[in-house]
């Protein structure tokens, strides 16, 4: 058992890019609300943070219910990206790297000078 401490190194790093990850989809979501005129807080109240979400992309609220299920909430999920993508001015191809790449183009949605457009 030469490499004992190799695992334990190994998950550090792990946890360490993880927090950093989940760190960054924090700041992430609140620059989001926050240029959609919504304040940040919310995105650490569950169940209002989605309720949130979907005024901020024009969608009723009891849409909530949706995302119970398990087959309409992906077909929901490309929707409410598509119509996320479109509240700032984006287009079909930057709603599908919401949907497919999140770690990279939520945070160019916030960090960019893109525009929310009620």
């Amino acid at each position: 058992m030469e490499n004992s401490g190799a695992m334990p190194m190994a998950m550090y790093i792990f946890l360490i890019v993880y927090l950093g990850l989940i760190g960054l989809m924090i700041v992430t979501s609140w620059k989001i609300c926050v240029k959609a005129g919504q304040p940040g807080w919310v995105i650490f109240i569950p169940i209002y943070n989605i309720i949130v979400f979907l005024k901020i992309i024009g969608v009723p609220w009891w849409h909530l219910f949706l995302c119970f299920l398990i087959i309409p909430m992906f077909v929901f999920m490309f929707t409410w990206n598509i119509k996320l993508a479109k509240k700032f001015g984006k287009g079909i191809g930057f709603a599908m790297g919401l949907v497919f790449f999140p770690i990279i183009f939520y945070p160019v949605l916030a960090f960019t000078d893109a525009k929310y457009k009620p």
